[in-house]
């Protein structure tokens, strides 16, 4: 299977929700449904199945976690020697060429993306224009509301 990348941040985010399942929620639902099951007829039980059903998102979710983890390709940005060139897990401030507006974004994997803390996904038409450039450097980007131009102000490595 191929390796994907992630930061250490989003993979110490998904050992920390990977703990907490298999620490708090599992054991949780495990005492709900001998609590339900304590009750009788398990066949007109709400109680069970609502718990059995959150048992099987809970254990599902636990296997994708590890599936992920056991997958990645850990990149510790911080460790890599500043060159000025955009790499996974840099922090990349642009300029709009045609609005003069600033926009900083740290290229991270899918499983980390989130526009509104200004994380993109490796994957996304931005970072993959990004990645290999420099500072300085034009790049060109087609988005869904048209071509745009950004020019490479910074690339730190945080």
């Amino acid at each position: 299977m191929k390796r994907v990348p992630i930061t250490l941040r989003g993979a110490e985010a998904l050992r920390i929700e990977l703990r907490k399942l298999k620490g708090e929620s599992r054991p949780n639902v495990i005492k709900a449904i001998a609590e339900a099951r304590a009750h009788g007829d398990l066949s007109e039980n709400a109680e069970y199945h609502a718990a059995r059903e959150q048992q099987g998102f809970i254990e599902g979710r636990i296997q994708e976690l590890e599936a992920k983890l056991s997958n990645a390709e850990i990149i510790d940005i911080t460790a890599l020697e500043p060159s000025g060139r955009v790499v996974f897990g840099a922090t990349v401030e642009l300029e709009d060429e045609d609005s003069g507006s600033a926009v900083t974004y740290q290229i991270v994997g899918e499983d980390e993306a989130d526009i509104k803390l200004s994380r993109i996904s490796v994957g996304s038409p931005i970072a993959r224009a990004l990645v290999g450039k420099q500072e300085g450097d034009t790049v060109e980007v087609v988005t869904p509301g048209g071509r745009r131009s950004y020019e490479i102000i910074a690339v730190r490595y945080v």
